[in-house]
């Protein structure tokens, strides 16, 4: 009995630890967004003061990541914020990508 006691918290308490450390897809997002920031500077689609917002922006959804970490369970409340602030950021990433503003 003590074994299957054992066996049971050991699984229960892995299963929150690993919840509260996978995001993988809002960390995929975060990678792939950092990528579209760096190759629009590089293409010069982004201004400088349009990518220094855009990582700004990003850095703001890693600190929200992992205040809903902190506790050790990220609700589907929590990944609904996060993915919403991650689709604003986007958003925005393209809008300014696309805007015809002059570079130079």
């Amino acid at each position: 009995m003590k074994k299957i006691l054992v066996a049971a918290l050991f699984v229960c308490g892995f299963a929150m630890a690993s919840n509260a450390q996978s995001t993988p897809k809002v960390d995929q997002r975060q990678q792939n967004q950092k990528e579209r920031i760096k190759e629009g500077v590089k293409s010069g689609e982004l201004t400088k003061k349009e990518a220094k917002h855009a990582v700004k922006a990003q850095k703001n959804i890693k600190h929200a990541e992992n205040k809903a970490k902190a506790d050790g369970v990220v609700t589907p409340k929590e990944r609904a914020k996060l993915d919403h602030k991650q689709d604003k950021a986007s958003q925005k990433i393209a809008k300014n990508k696309h805007d015809k503003q002059d570079r130079n």
